[in-house]
């Protein structure tokens, strides 16, 4: 099935931005909440979770799936931003506006992936 090119879009950046956690780790590992335990494998699961369901929006087999996968990925990343909120060097150095912003981008990208299950 040919889905719409902005499908495709999605799922490039979710492939890309798990690379990103291979190649660079140590920006998510700055990022990652003290509370969670074995930092460095979260990175490297979220970053093969990432590339799995991007590459999982491409076939009809997978599509929904992979597209409830995204959601409740975005869900826990959710998690993530709220730490960065905590405290100025858990922030990374970004403008407090910006992380602010990020929260509702969160949804705004689950609301993406839940928008393409009707194709």
């Amino acid at each position: 099935m040919i889905y719409p090119w902005h499908l495709y879009l999605m799922a490039g950046i979710y492939i890309l931005a798990g690379f990103f956690h291979f190649l660079k780790p140590k920006i998510y590992l700055r990022i990652m909440p003290r509370y969670l335990p074995a930092h460095k494998s979260l990175v490297f699961l979220s970053g093969a979770i990432e590339i799995l369901l991007g590459i999982g929006l491409m076939f009809a087999e997978t599509k929904n799936l992979a597209i409830y996968g995204i959601i409740l990925m975005l869900s826990f990343f959710l998690l993530v931003h709220f730490y960065m909120l905590s405290s100025k060097k858990a922030g990374a150095g970004f403008p407090v506006w910006a992380l602010w912003l990020r929260i509702p981008l969160q949804f705004g990208l689950m609301w993406w992936a839940y928008y393409y299950l009707q194709f």
